[in-house]
């Protein structure tokens, strides 16, 4: 079984080179963006010929959030132009395609415990375990706006696919947010860290974990055409990135003044989610994924520094 991974250098790609040794019957083939460049149509359609795959993982993205607010077109081109090009290739050679989407694609809103579709606070979730996958996407920016218009280009042209959404990825390869807390933490005595946006960090490990196992479930004919679609996934529980900052001194011994602040303390160019807890029952359901904690997850990636 031939699983060709795109974006093999960013975060997502290296997790699941990280893994692959685990799986022996499976033949990995890891591009980087220089040897399959999804923008270009014809470069795709000339690498599955060569590796013919049963799957692809598109792990390649333009995931500079607040650049992608001057660079539209470089995000548009890769994030949205790119998944059609694969999505497109996929049919012609009948690969299933699993696409890592975002949290970016909502923009809720979180008040006294209970998260709001809009800034008004008229209109409550649908669930309280987190945005499901069949609530109407809302993205605030440009980069969440081409993530969005990747799924949906996916969704046009090819129906073999999964569409996994996920959020507030990290993990010991890369550059991410647990990274730079210890990397600032090393420099500063003091740090101020954003409170009031509520989320779930996701492990990027536990991550490439489940996109292998839908893999498995898929060339094992234990799932039918019917399950193709869209899935949230992160890790279990919910936090603020000032909660999340906390936790990974606490579990690193890492002493340092931490203050919360709100987001109007902290401008960007893009704007933020307030809330982006994912719901995350259709996955375990589907799938009979086992979700860990995200505290216990983040002590798992801490101990690989």
């Amino acid at each position: 079984m031939v699983v060709l991974v795109t974006g093999a250098n960013g975060q997502l790609g290296q997790a699941i080179q990280s893994i692959s040794g685990k799986y022996p019957e499976i033949d990995f083939v890891f591009c980087s963006s220089s040897e399959l460049d999804i923008t270009n149509l014809e470069n795709c359609q000339v690498v599955f010929d060569e590796f013919q795959p049963q799957f692809c993982i598109n792990a390649a993205a333009y995931t500079a959030v607040d650049k992608a607010e001057s660079e539209p077109a470089k995000a548009f081109d890769i994030n949205a132009n790119g998944a059609e090009n694969l999505a497109i290739t996929c049919k012609k050679f009948n690969t299933i395609l699993i696409h890592i989407s975002t949290d970016f694609v909502f923009d809720a809103y979180f008040s006294e415990g209970i998260a709001y579709y809009d800034r008004e606070l008229r209109l409550p979730l649908k669930s309280n375990l987190g945005l499901t996958e069949t609530d109407v996407p809302f993205p605030s920016g440009v980069y969440g706006l081409t993530k969005l218009q990747g799924e949906q280009a996916i969704q046009a042209n090819w129906d073999k696919h999964f569409i996994i959404r996920t959020s507030w990825v990290y993990s010991q390869f890369g550059n991410n947010f647990m990274k730079t807390m210890l990397r600032l933490a090393s420099e500063r005595d003091t740090l101020s860290v954003v409170s009031d946006q509520i989320g779930t960090p996701t492990n990027a490990v536990d991550l490439a974990e489940v996109l292998i196992k839908i893999i498995e479930s898929c060339h094992a004919e234990l799932i039918s055409a019917s399950n193709y679609g869209i899935y949230n996934f992160s890790n279990q529980g919910q936090c603020s990135w000032y909660d999340f900052a906390k936790e990974i001194f606490h579990q690193k011994g890492v002493s340092i003044d931490l203050k919360p602040i709100p987001t109007s303390a902290y401008p960007t160019p893009a704007k933020r989610p307030a809330y982006s807890v994912l719901d995350k029952t259709k996955i375990k359901r589907t799938f009979g994924v086992e979700i860990k904690e995200w505290q216990t997850s983040l002590a798992t990636c801490i101990n690989q520094l």
